[in-house]
């Protein structure tokens, strides 16, 4: 039997990855993880040249339950126990709730990460970004990894006309998440970097739970869109 020498450049071609292939490997990371806990940058862009960053901890928990802890420059929590989101600034002395079902904040469908970990409930058409890709939206493709990807979903919930609302997810080599960038129509931009990812650590049960302190209000909303900013 003779042997087969592929040549590199084909050896370069079969190892490239697909849209396929790398939503597979993300959503089989998540897919067993009873909790993860990591720490969090955030930043949002409003359109017109103004943005905020913040960072802080991120708790998740089977089945779809989430905590994230903002510590910095101004402590925040935003909490989904299940069947409630809540955001609570403990300087305002106000708490806000919502329904889950109601809620259309990013982070809520991030609770997918340790409920069934299928990015087709989320969305409509998922791709691999190309280099041309990650230059048109900003992205410097030389500051990515050469062993990350990067995907491009497009929300179900977006119109048919609207290609400006997307959502990119970008994976390390282990398919871990480490981005999640949010486009949305008038340049509006939500950017999660994650770090630090622990897997299956004890997490008290009090910590998906919001007992509201004393003196507190609650102020009942139809959605917590854009209530973080």
């Amino acid at each position: 039997m003779r042997a087969v020498i592929l040549a590199p450049a084909v050896l370069l071609f079969m190892s490239q990855p697909d849209a396929r292939s790398v939503r597979a490997g993300l959503e089989e990371r998540y897919q067993h993880a009873r909790t993860l806990r990591a720490s969090f940058y955030e930043r949002y862009t409003d359109g017109n040249g103004a943005s905020s960053s913040e960072s802080g901890t991120v708790y998740f928990s089977r089945p779809g339950r989430m905590r994230w802890e903002y510590e910095s420059p101004e402590e925040k929590l935003f909490l989904v126990d299940g069947t409630n989101v809540w955001f609570y600034v403990p300087a305002d002395h106000t708490a806000s709730r919502a329904k889950l079902k109601e809620s259309s904040d990013w982070r809520t469908p991030l609770a997918l990460l340790t409920g069934k970990a299928d990015l087709s409930k989320l969305c409509r058409s998922i791709r691999l970004a190309s280099a041309e890709d990650e230059k048109a939206e900003g992205m410097d493709p030389t500051g990515i990894p050469a062993d990350n990807n990067v995907l491009v979903c497009v929300p179900r919930d977006a119109s048919s006309n609207d290609a400006t609302y997307h959502v990119l997810f970008q994976t390390d080599a282990q398919s871990q998440l480490v981005r999640v960038v949010i486009r949305e129509p008038g340049r509006v931009q939500t950017e999660f970097r994650f770090g630090n990812w622990e897997e299956n650590t004890p997490i008290p049960e009090l910590k998906f739970h919001f007992q509201p302190p004393p003196g507190v209000s609650i102020v009942d909303e139809e959605s917590l869109a854009n209530e973080i900013h």
